[in-house]
This record gives structure tokens, sequence and C-alpha cells, in this order.
């Protein structure tokens, strides 16, 4: 006798309440603290306007398709990244670990960043870092010691850190449509009206067009430069929320019957317009900043990174009129902007355990925010914080992130023969259709480009170290953080599934078309 429908069904997911609940929380997961503090600086030492042709080649050719290929996996597969790449062949779930382990390491320095950023809300009231912002950041708040293994704690960041965590832990217990769709729907357009009034404070500042002008003016010679294209395929690729289970995870809560090229492209261009809107607003600033002390945009130090964020803005906000309102609107818009990326990037860390181990909403929530909380404060609250931040940020984004990228693409396209089925399911549900081309882009055109960013930054850290760092630390740190992932990565493929993982499943709609549809596969309908 056949199995009853109930019994051979894919369990029940939680989906957002509709397209535009998963467009805010996609935009809300793309646009970042990256947004802010690094397209900027970046379009600057690239050629200015010029940077902005390579930049949307690349968006085009690599970040839009590989964004496409998330989605398709997490819509067909129906699960996190562990349980999609798993239906896909049982060795793939490996990658999928890589991934999800990869957003934990990330999320516990990114709440530190976040908590700074809710820290410098309050100072800005009172401009609390005085004449010297960068010695009020590295020394007063920071209090920044030698790279070693501190166990000091600094409770000017521990408590906004605890206070950060836990609000983290209230979203994800929440759910997906009660708590990350509702806390992006309420974030995401506080922070674009936030940000948009920052911009037109900015323009309308003395020396505002000095710092446009630099931003904007085209050096079209830098356009025959490799490092020029290399650094507008990066941005794209780090700014968009990419090849590392957060696209997979929110994919996943659709409905069978979803659109999903169409949303991809709004979420794509919204996340690549904050860009350039953040742009003209830092830029503007700067330029402010340069009339004031009377020397060129070039001149100013720390034109990216939490430098620029910390350090140059509180300069910025100290000589302007009305500063403490620009300040607390910035550090605002740094909070929001990270807040909603990091539920994002936690939410497929918590689905992940919640389907591995069979576990519920608010225990798999409560599970990854304690844990992620303790070794958040043990480590990025110390006297060493930022010198490990600054370390494990390197590798994790510019090694875990890439080669994650890299192997996603080879092993779909490549090994497992599945781009044209993925490419059917994205036309089967999809009013925006994609052509062969597309296999072409995310087989060749993406994985050529990350394999270049992979090997210049693996020589560039063997031959040259990183910031002066002690090999010692470089290692504990950085090349530590890639084997914590690819260990655990092992470790939690070779534990056991719950009753998810032993289920049947079939994807929707059949591959090759014309294939029959099974009658027990209710949630085609859905």
């Amino acid at each position: 006798m056949a199995r009853s429908a109930a019994n051979t069904a894919p369990a029940e997911r939680e989906q957002w309440t509709g397209q535009t609940g998963f467009i805010l929380a996609a935009i809300g997961s793309a646009v970042g603290l990256g947004n802010i503090w690094r397209f900027p600086g970046v379009a600057y030492e690239n050629g200015g306007g010029a940077f902005l042709i390579p930049y949307l080649i690349a968006l085009l050719t690599a970040g839009i398709p590989i964004l496409f290929l998330d989605y398709s996996v997490g819509h067909r597969f129906r699960g996190t990244a562990p349980l999609a790449y798993r239906r896909i062949h049982p060795r793939a779930e490996l990658l999928g670990w890589f991934q999800i382990l990869l957003s934990f390491v990330i999320a516990v320095y990114y709440a530190a960043v976040i908590a700074w950023a809710g820290s410098y809300f309050v100072f800005s009231f009172g401009l609390q870092w005085g004449d010297d912002p960068q010695g009020f950041f590295l020394g007063e708040y920071l209090q920044v010691g030698e790279p070693t293994i501190s166990t000091t704690l600094v409770s000017a960041v521990a408590l906004p850190l605890v206070l950060t965590w836990a609000v983290i832990l209230i979203v994800l217990a929440l759910g997906v449509a009660k708590g990350v769709e509702k806390a992006n729907f309420i974030g995401l357009p506080l922070l674009v009206l936030a940000f948009l009034a920052l911009v037109v404070r900015a323009i309308t500042l003395p020396g505002a067009t000095d710092g446009l002008d630099a931003l904007f003016t085209p050096n079209w010679g830098a356009l025959t430069d490799p490092e020029v294209w290399i650094a507008a395929y990066a941005q794209i690729f780090f700014s968009l929320s990419i090849a590392f289970g957060i696209m997979v995870t929110y994919s996943s809560y659709r409905k069978r019957k979803s659109n999903m090229t169409s949303p991809g492209l709004v979420v794509a261009f919204a996340n690549s317009s904050f860009e350039v809107l953040a742009g003209i607003g830092v830029f503007s600033a700067l330029g402010f900043l340069a009339h004031q002390q009377g020397v060129g945009i070039a001149d100013i130090e720390g034109l990216t990174g939490p430098i620029l964020s910390f350090v140059t803005f509180p300069a910025v906000i100290s000589q302007m009129p009305g500063g403490s309102l620009f300040g607390a609107l910035f550090f605002g818009c740094l909070v929001v902007a990270g807040f909603t990326s990091i539920i994002s990037i936690l939410q497929g860390v918590s689905g992940s355990v919640q389907e591995k181990f069979g576990l519920g909403i608010r225990q798999s929530a409560v599970t990854v925010s304690a844990i992620c909380a303790v070794i958040s404060i043990a480590l990025f609250s110390t006297t060493s914080g930022l010198l490990a931040l600054d370390t494990v940020d390197q590798w994790a984004n510019n090694i875990g992130v890439v080669t994650s990228a890299i192997l996603m693409t080879l092993l779909l396209v490549w090994v497992l023969r599945r781009g044209e089925e993925l490419r059917f399911h994205l036309n089967a549900v999809s009013t925006f259709q994609i052509g062969r081309w597309w296999n072409f882009l995310i087989g060749v055109v993406g994985p050529v480009f990350l394999a270049y960013m992979l090997i210049q930054k693996v020589v560039s850290l063997l031959t040259d170290g990183y910031e002066g760092l002690p090999t010692w630390y470089l290692i504990t740190f950085g090349w530590g953080t890639i084997a914590f992932v690819v260990v655990g990565a092992f470790l939690m493929t070779a534990t056991p599934w719950g009753r998810l993982g032993q289920e049947p499943f079939r994807p929707w709609p059949p591959y090759p078309p014309g294939t029959r549809r099974p009658v027990a596969d209710e949630e085609a309908s859905r």
C-alpha cells in the first residue's frame, strides 16, 4: 500500500507572509555595514566614477547570477544550506555546514561592531570623543592593547554587546514571519529614511562638492588595471550576502509557487543603489572635513572600515553645526544596518541547528544565541578585541567566503551537473526568465574571478602577513578560523540527522520537464 501523503510530504516550513516580506528581509540582509564603510572608499581608490563601469558589469555577470544560484538551491530543495545540499547529494552536506559555520564566525564578531555603533549613538549626544576621536576610540573606549589573547574585559563594550545579543535572541525566537520579517519591515524603511536625511544634510555642508568631485570624477585609465576589476567583483560579492548560506535559507521560506528571479533583481539593484547613496553621503562629509582642515581628500586618513566610522566620522561630526543630531543619525543607521544583516546571518545558523537536531524555533534560537554571545563577549569585548576582530574578518571573508563560492559553483555546475535543473526551476516559478548564459556565468566567469581573488589573497597573506601582526597571532585567529570552519563542517556532517534529514523528498516541479508529478507531494500546491 502506498504511503499516505501526510507521511511522504516534506515537513511544514515557516514562511514569509508574502513577496514583500521576503524582499525587505533580503535587502535588509544585503544592506549592512560594508555598504556604508567599504564601498565609498573602494570606489574612490579604484577609478572614482569610472569604477561604476566594472562595478555594474560585476553585478550583472557574477553578483546577480550567484544570487540566483543561492535562491534556486534553497527554494527547490526546501532547506537551510546543510539540508538543501544534502537533498542534492548526501556528501554535499559538507559544503552546507562550511557555509553555515562561516556565518557563525561572522555573526560572532559582527555583533561587536553593532555594539560599538550603539555606544557611539549614545556618545554622539555629548560628543564624548572630544578633540581626539582616534585616541578615544582606540584608547579610552576599546583600550586596545598588544596582540595577545587577552582576558581583560572592557565593560564599555561588553555591556552593549550583551544587550545586542539579547535583542537578537528575541527576534530569532519569534520566528521568520513574526521576528525576522517584522524586524526588517520596521528597520529597513527607518534606515533608508534616516540615511536620506544624512545625505541631504551632508551635501549642504561647505566643501561637500569637493568630496563628490573626488569620488565621482572618473579616472578612465583605471579601467585597464586588472586590480580595479577584481576590486569591483569583490565589492559586489561581499555586499550581496551570497555564498555563505544566508540566501539559501531565506529562499527556502518562500512558498513553492513563488517568483524568485524578479525579486532577486530588486534586491540586487536596491543594494547597489544604497551603496551609491552611501558614497554620496560619506564623501560629502569627507569633503566638509577636508574643507575645515584645509587639506585635500587624499590627505584624510581612514577612508574605509571601522576607522572611517569611528574615527573619521566623529571628527566630521565634531566640526559641523548640529553635530550631535548628525552623529546620532549616522550611528543609528550603523546599528540598524548591522542588525538587519546579523539576524539574516544567524537565521541560517539557527535554522540549520533546528533542522539537524529536530529542535523547536525557540530552543534553536536560545542555543545558538547563547553560544555566540559567550564567544563574542569572551573574544571581542577584551583589550585585544579589535585586533582579533580585524584578523578574523580578513580570513573569514577573503578566504572562507570566497572559497565557499568557488566550491559551490564548481560542485553544482561541474561535479553534480545540476546547473540546468536549477535554471529550469527558476524559470518554472519566475516571470523573469534566464537563458543558458546563466550556466556560463556561474560555471566559468564567477569561478575564474573568484579563484584569482583567492589566490591573490592567499599569496599576499603568506608572503606579507597582515597589518604587521605576529605570525603566531595570524595562525591562531586567521588560519585558525578557517581550520575551525573546516573541522566543524566535517563534525556536523558526521553527526546523525533527526527526523527531517531522513524523510523522503521530491523536488518540485519535477525535472526533467514532463516527468509525472508524484500524487503524494502535497507541498507542490503550496
